[in-house]
């Protein structure tokens, strides 16, 4: 029997996370491995689980598992802590105010601008010579 859970999807930059909450004993996995594994960054794990520390729910009631892909660390802890701040919402929309005063729910833009023609980099121009 599937155990009821709540998804939410966090991106940032080239990273995609799905992140899924549902009762349990406090499991955390990303992509089949402990978290603690896979974040092993110092406080990478705290940000991640700032949203679930200001919703104040019982953290050791919870199992999160997520699938997270694509771009590095930074994106990856940062679509992980968005997903996570959406599931909870799906489980309690009383929560909104809060994920949104802390800052949990809003989507970071800001991904690499695209390389242009002529130009090294996006604005990096070759070096003007007179000769």
């Amino acid at each position: 029997m599937a155990t009821q859970y709540y998804e939410g999807i966090g991106r940032r930059k080239e990273s995609t996370a799905r992140v899924r909450l549902m009762s349990g004993s406090g499991k955390f996995v990303v992509n089949e491995r402990p978290a603690e594994e896979y974040f092993p960054r110092l406080g990478d794990l705290e940000s991640i689980l700032a949203p679930l520390q200001t919703a104040s729910e019982n953290r050791d009631l919870m199992d999160i598992s997520v699938l997270v892909k694509g771009g590095g660390v930074t994106g990856q802890t940062e679509a992980v802590q968005l997903g996570v701040a959406r599931a909870l919402v799906k489980m309690n929309p009383d929560l909104k105010p809060a994920m949104r005063k802390g800052g949990f729910l809003t989507r970071d833009a800001r991904i690499k601008e695209r390389k242009k023609p002529g130009l090294k980099r996006a604005r990096k121009a070759p070096t003007y010579t007179k000769r």
